[in-house]
């Protein structure tokens, strides 16, 4: 058997690798089970490991992880999935893997290809919603939607928070979210940016203190203002497109750009470049000159309110 896992859905991808896993130690034993990391083994190491005999067992299995790190290996990769002898069952793991390559297009012809791709920012809710279910518990949709806007879009992340507050009670909802769950820097940012954007000037500052008490220094406060200004220009560049489309071009996650759209358009393209040029600044003085970060980012979120 050769089972290729291929996608950037980290959580799904890892599910299914640790059924089949699971499965073959349980009908075998641990000690017929090899791993091997593509970015540490050379392409002959993993190759003999793949054409050996299984030790004091009936059979073996032989988990590569990103292998293609090789370039031999994924030269060689028709020849070398065809010496592979029927005793040993192989897992090759390829988070990341251009399609464009003839290495894609051979794995994908094998019977055991799967691709796990991330789920659409729309469903993302109900799939929070189905996993709380399937482990005996409850979350709305509306609760879910909190959830994902505090801690991002990451299905591994969401799935291990689920989990999380599912110990403190079956039933979550916004209180338990607000009590247990700490706010990603990056979506903390974005309520920061928007509060500012807004006039709302108190909430800004607010939400500025909050990440300072989490030891969020000032360059990565402002590091984080530029991927998100990043983004908001991305999607005011892109107008007309669907965020479906921004983000497959742009390389974004979908629910990121969904969540910016509307700010991005009350600002507009030329506000955002402003936005930019003033944060460029501030970031040149913060690093050439004497002055209290704390107090120039504060300003600029005031600067922002203002405009």
């Amino acid at each position: 058997m050769i089972a290729i896992l291929c996608g950037d859905n980290d959580f799904l991808r890892s599910r299914e690798l640790s059924k089949l896993v699971a499965e073959f130690v349980q009908q075998n034993s641990d000690i017929a089970l090899e791993k091997l990391d593509g970015e540490e083994a050379t392409s002959n190491q993993m190759r003999g490991a793949l054409q050996s005999l299984p030790f004091l067992a009936p059979a073996k299995m032989v988990v590569l992880n990103k292998p293609s790190a090789q370039k031999d290996w994924a030269e060689n990769i028709a020849d070398i999935l065809k010496d592979i002898p029927e005793t040993t069952q192989a897992i090759i793991v390829e988070p990341k893997i251009d399609k464009r390559l003839s290495y894609y297009k051979t794995l994908k012809k094998q019977p055991g290809f799967k691709e796990f791709n991330d789920v659409d920012a729309n469903n993302l809710p109900l799939w929070a919603s189905d996993y709380a279910s399937q482990q005996g518990g409850e979350l709305k949709a509306a609760d879910a939607r909190l959830l994902i806007d505090r801690i991002g879009p990451n299905q591994q992340m969401l799935a291990s928070e689920i989990d999380k507050l599912l110990n403190f009670s079956p039933q979550i909802n916004r209180s338990s979210i607000e009590q247990l769950t700490d706010p990603m820097p990056r979506s903390t940012v974005f309520e920061l940016l928007e509060a500012a954007f807004t006039g709302k000037i108190a909430r800004a500052l607010e939400l500025y203190q909050e990440q300072r008490a989490q030891k969020v220094e000032p360059q990565a406060i402002i590091a984080m203002l530029a991927w998100q200004l990043h983004v908001l220009a991305t999607i005011a560049a892109g107008q007309g497109q669907g965020a479906d489309q921004i983000a497959k071009t742009a390389k974004l996650n979908p629910f990121v750009v969904r969540k910016s759209q509307g700010l991005a358009k009350n600002l507009g393209l030329s506000r955002i470049r402003q936005l930019v040029d003033d944060l460029l600044n501030l970031d040149i003085k913060l690093k050439s000159t004497n002055i209290d970060a704390d107090e120039a980012l504060k300003l600029y979120l005031i600067t922002i309110a203002n405009i």
